[in-house]
């Protein structure tokens, strides 16, 4: 579960436990539950007549979730990404990296996001930073090959497909890209009769 996903969960758990505790006080029957000032009486001598105390509901969170501040940022990010708005998903990327420059998944988005601006240098910057953190992840070795084929580099493209494609053999985008790749090379085989012509 990514820290985005967790933030959601942290959110709608709250909700939840919020709506719980409102609803527990409209069963109770036993008064020390409903009031506090059955429950203790030495609060009642302290509070003045007429004025009820003043408490409040707190929810208590998970301690194993975390919120980063890169979540928002990459949450951003995706949805632009997602959206084929790649410059305004490489800044919340490079937002979120900055944020959170242990953030490897962010590091992959950010290169994917340069891939497809044709910034191949930065993309290759991105993606070493993102080896660095978390090894050549399958996520990783897909991107970083579809970022060779865009580039021409068949090659290279076909390395990383297979190291993905042997980890994950059904996976539909890592097929689906060796099939373009495929297409890709048989496309630039050309036959003598169709070279282009000599230009003076």
């Amino acid at each position: 579960m990514g820290p985005v996903q967790a933030l959601r969960n942290i959110v709608a758990g709250g909700v939840c436990l919020a709506g719980a505790i409102a609803l527990g006080g409209c069963f109770a029957t036993d008064p020390a539950a409903t009031d506090p000032l059955a429950a203790n009486p030495a609060v009642s001598t302290q509070v003045a007549e007429g004025v009820p105390p003043v408490t409040t509901p707190t929810v208590q969170r998970d301690a194993d979730v975390q919120y980063y501040p890169s979540d928002e940022p990459l949450r951003l990010a995706i949805e632009h990404f997602n959206r084929g708005n790649y410059g305004i998903a490489q800044r919340y990327f490079r937002d979120a990296v900055e944020k959170a420059p242990k953030d490897a998944s962010a590091w992959i988005g950010l290169a994917a996001s340069y891939d497809h601006l044709g910034r191949f240098d930065l993309a290759d910057q991105a993606y070493r930073q993102a080896v660095r953190l978390a090894g050549e992840t399958t996520a990783l070795l897909n991107n970083r090959g579809y970022s060779y084929m865009l580039r021409g580099n068949l090659i290279a493209a076909r390395r990383d497909f297979l190291k993905a494609y042997a980890r994950e053999p059904n996976n539909p985008i890592i097929l689906n890209n060796l099939k373009l790749l495929d297409g890709s090379k048989r496309f630039i085989v050309r036959s003598p009769d169709t070279a282009p012509p000599d230009v003076q």
